[in-house]
């Protein structure tokens, strides 16, 4: 085999080589995503499929609420929970703007809210409820709770990138806030 034919296998194997490790990374990572805003506009659920039973309230009542503070990216908005005259139970992200990213969940955690970077990567150490892929990065927007989840044992919400095991932003729920 001639050396020119050799340096050209070569320069092929590295082209396919790079070829597979830029396509790896640029679907781990999903760089698009950083310039896509998704709105979501959810209304409150006001009305229900079934009647109220007896003695409860005729409309959505707030449990507890917390303000979103930035993690990994600059988070705001208002995470709320509330009870539905059902007796149904769920967390409404209010106003949120955060950044777009891939594989972003949406979670109730054991977890306290810590500023700044120390909070970036706590809620997955202990116990946590996933309730979903988020929706959108932008807007309001609904999250059903499983009836069998004991509120008092998830006292804050992240919006969390499983992707990367990393908060985007955070709220401690406080109850009494309406």
């Amino acid at each position: 085999m001639t050396r020119t034919k050799r340096r050209g296998r070569v320069w092929g194997a590295a082209l396919v080589s790079a070829t597979v490790v830029l396509s790896a990374g640029v679907y781990w990572f999903q760089p698009w995503k950083l310039w896509q805003d998704e709105t979501v506009s959810e209304a409150l659920p006001t009305a229900t499929a079934t009647a109220p039973s007896a003695g409860a309230a005729a409309g959505p009542q707030a449990i507890a609420q917390g303000a979103l503070i930035s993690h990994e990216h600059a988070t705001t908005g208002t995470a709320r929970l509330i009870r539905l005259p059902d007796g149904s139970r769920i967390l409404r992200l209010e106003n949120l703007d955060t950044s777009n990213g891939p594989d972003l969940r949406v979670w109730l955690t054991d977890a306290p809210v810590k500023e700044g970077t120390d909070g970036w990567r706590v809620f997955d150490d202990g116990k946590y409820v996933s309730l979903g892929k988020l929706k959108g990065n932008k807007g309001d927007q609904n999250y059903e709770i499983p009836a069998g989840v004991n509120l008092a044992d998830y006292p804050s919400v992240t919006i969390w990138c499983d992707r990367f095991d990393v908060s985007f932003g955070a709220a401690a729920l406080t109850s009494g806030a309406a």
